[in-house]
């Protein structure tokens, strides 16, 4: 088998990478990144200094970045769903959705997560405030946009959607989306239905615990 994912299933864009193998059934090989698997964590290392993840390797060639990885496979491995349009104005549209949800959604919600692991002392309440800010304006503008969409870019599942249902959910559980914001918890609501998704979810269910600012009811 050529492709293989080096990833883990708590990791959002590991979900935005497994999300769009998963919506064309592409076949890889799972290269989890946990002490339980050392070999792969010692590969990934040695092949990704940066060890950031997930990365994907097809045959020697190194994919890194989620959106990269899903830009990738629609060209080396195609499938039924088009996650980017071949209309170069509707992908357009793709890939500025995929940047907002990236930047404006999963920046901030890591700040909130990375504050917690830091030692009391050194904690940043400034960063905090400005992060939950952010996710604010974030909700707000994308609350708008949802009002005429089904999905991120249209009425079609695309890149953006790959990284929005992860970044979403834990942007979420992070700082909760206000009700009034009803067409991005209607968006939400149709990202945790998409079989793909679902997929994902419960393969992380096993690591859910590990979520730092706590699991919410009902979540466990």
């Amino acid at each position: 088998m050529s492709l293989q994912l080096f990833y883990h299933p708590l990791s959002s864009y590991s979900m935005k990478a497994l999300i769009a193998l998963y919506e064309n059934g592409t076949p890889f090989e799972y290269r989890m990144l946990s002490p339980d698997h050392a070999s792969n964590c010692q590969q990934f290392a040695q092949i990704w200094p940066i060890q950031k993840f997930p990365i994907l390797l097809d045959g020697e060639r190194m994919v890194v970045e989620a959106s990269i990885v899903i830009e990738h496979l629609a060209l080396y491995y195609p499938g039924p769903v088009k996650l980017l349009p071949a209309d170069p104005k509707g992908a357009l549209e793709v890939r500025m959705m995929d940047r907002f949800f990236d930047n404006h959604i999963a920046t901030p919600q890591q700040k909130l997560v990375a504050d917690v692991l830091r030692p009391e002392g050194a904690r940043d309440p400034h960063g905090v405030a400005e992060a939950r800010r952010k996710l604010d304006s974030a909700y707000a503008w994308l609350d708008k946009i949802m009002a005429s969409r089904t999905w991120a870019a249209g009425e079609e599942f695309s890149m953006a959607d790959c990284g929005a249902a992860p970044f979403l959910l834990y942007a979420h559980w992070s700082h909760p989306i206000p009700e009034k914001h009803e067409h991005v918890v209607a968006y939400l609501r149709r990202l945790r239905e998409r079989p793909s998704f679902v997929r994902c979810w419960a393969e992380a269910k096993p690591y859910r615990h590990m979520f730092p600012l706590g699991v919410p009811a009902g979540e466990e």
